[in-house]
């Protein structure tokens, strides 16, 4: 196989052709591997590179499932797996060796995906840009390489926008799978709060915001994914019922006509980027055409109250990474790490437990909000792709304190996607536009809690509707 035919697959298509007999699982991993080499130099995505743990796992033999031969990624933050070393974007882990694998890992194996790298990510995953320090270099946008490829699941987007691998894992604690989602042109579900598992080593992450997710070109892999991947594991401390029956199956029937409300301004209420303005609308109209009724409606929030939650919560998880390392572990980090651990340390428990509370809250208002809705349309992000540099999370003219980087800084840039981190709901990137410049602008789809399957049918019908997958960067 070429790699231009290699490309012409989505990840359900390649495990098709390996079970044929047409390609093997080893030639697959090749054509990855030579792939991830050839992008390096332009876009600094794979990391922690495993070949030889993949090539024996195909002749140990691999789990027959629906993606059996598939080469795949994993991000270089969480995901814990004993064969797969981290560095978690920090150079206070780089080279960590975990001694378990994560129940998320062990289900995403399961389905036969061959595993053999890591993608980039910005230190502890606080950041909408992957530029981490300890890589050496920046990761960029294959759309265009002066542009940031998001985060802080940056590394894995840009290796499934530059044809490394048809599918990768992300995580999202704040719009992480989302906002490279958006940057590079693809598809990307943040699942219902705790759908998918978080053990054996903790219960959630950051307070619940934080959850597993995938990048891909087509939406049915995601369906296959998630299949496969759902569900609690032993101890967890709640969980989410799953759809009952399979995304698979939801994602071969239509949606139900649906109500959805859309809004062309971020939830501060101030105006967006007309690239976004552009693609909302383009959504809008396609919505429409397929029949659901489209409502403008802005959300009335006091989004500055809930990012000082958001910051509160994630800056008392940061701290707790960093500290748990050693007295001088501090010094060794970025200065975003460094602001948002001492801001950590002017918080009291009770703030904490203030922090949570505003979140639960939000929560309540946004499934008040959606009674009378299926869904809510808006932008992914508040402008295109930023460039390089602008908020790379080591610069060391950048910012006062912590809460003024996310307030004043990442607030404008992104002000959609964190709210469904902490309402708990599902949301989703749909990649429908790219505007004059030949970037991607994504559109989101906010859900009812345990609406997964809701979303994924209608961004079935979508796909189908105005197809996506055969739009590929010229790296």
């Amino acid at each position: 196989m070429r790699f231009d035919e290699y490309v012409e697959f989505d990840a359900v298509g390649l495990a098709a052709l390996v079970r044929a007999g047409d390609v093997t699982s080893g030639e697959l991993l090749t054509l990855a591997l030579e792939r991830a080499a050839a992008t390096d130099d332009a876009i600094a995505a794979v990391v922690h590179v495993q070949e030889a743990v993949a090539r024996e796992a195909i002749e140990r033999g691999l789990p027959d499932g629906p993606f059996t031969g598939v080469p795949f990624m994993i991000k270089d933050l969480g995901c814990e797996a004993a064969d797969f070393p981290t560095s978690m974007g920090s150079r206070l882990f780089d080279g960590y060796r975990y001694t378990y694998d994560s129940e998320i890992f062990l289900r995403m194996q399961s389905t036969g995906a061959v595993t053999f790298a890591r993608g980039t990510s910005p230190e502890f995953g606080v950041g909408v840009t992957t530029e981490a320090a300890v890589y050496g270099r920046p990761t960029r946008n294959p759309w265009n390489v002066d542009h940031v490829a998001g985060g802080s699941s940056g590394g894995c987007a840009a290796a499934v926008a530059a044809g490394v691998v048809p599918m990768a894992h992300g995580s999202d604690g704040g719009g992480s799978v989302r906002i490279p989602a958006s940057s590079c042109g693809l598809f990307g579900l943040k699942p219902t709060r705790a759908l998918l598992p978080d053990g054996p080593a903790s219960g959630e992450g950051w307070a619940g915001m934080a959850i597993d997710g995938f990048f891909t070109r087509s939406v049915r892999d995601t369906a296959v994914m998630l299949d496969a991947t759902v569900g609690p594991d032993v101890g967890t401390p709640y969980y989410a019922p799953p759809h009952i029956g399979s995304y698979t199956a939801a994602v071969a029937l239509a949606p139900r006509r649906l109500r959805i409300a859309v809004s062309t301004r971020s939830f501060t209420g101030a105006a967006v980027h007309p690239d976004c303005v552009e693609a909302v609308e383009h959504t809008a109209q396609l919505l429409e055409s397929l029949g659901h009724e489209v409502v403008p409606e802005d959300p009335v929030l006091d989004m500055e109250a809930f990012i000082r939650a958001w910051t509160d919560i994630v800056a008392c998880g940061t701290q707790l990474t960093v500290e748990s390392v050693g007295a001088d572990a501090l010094e060794r980090t970025e200065r975003v790490t460094q602001l948002a651990v001492a801001y950590g340390r002017t918080l009291s428990g009770a703030q904490y437990l203030s922090a949570v509370q505003t979140l639960h809250a939000f929560g309540r208002a946004m499934a008040r909000f959606l009674q009378p809705f299926d869904m809510l349309l808006t932008a992914t992000l508040g402008e295109p792709p930023a460039r390089i540099g602008r908020f790379a999370t080591g610069r060391p003219d950048g910012w006062n304190s912590f809460l003024e980087y996310r307030v004043d800084h990442v607030l404008p840039y992104s002000p959609y996607t964190a709210l469904a981190n902490g309402t708990g709901q599902p949301a989703m990137n749909l990649p429908l536009w790219w505007n004059a410049a030949g970037l991607p602008v994504g559109t989101q789809l906010m859900g009812r809690a345990g609406d997964d399957h809701v979303l994924l049918q209608l961004a079935t019908q979508l796909e189908q509707a105005d197809p996506w997958f055969h739009r590929r960067p010229a790296l």
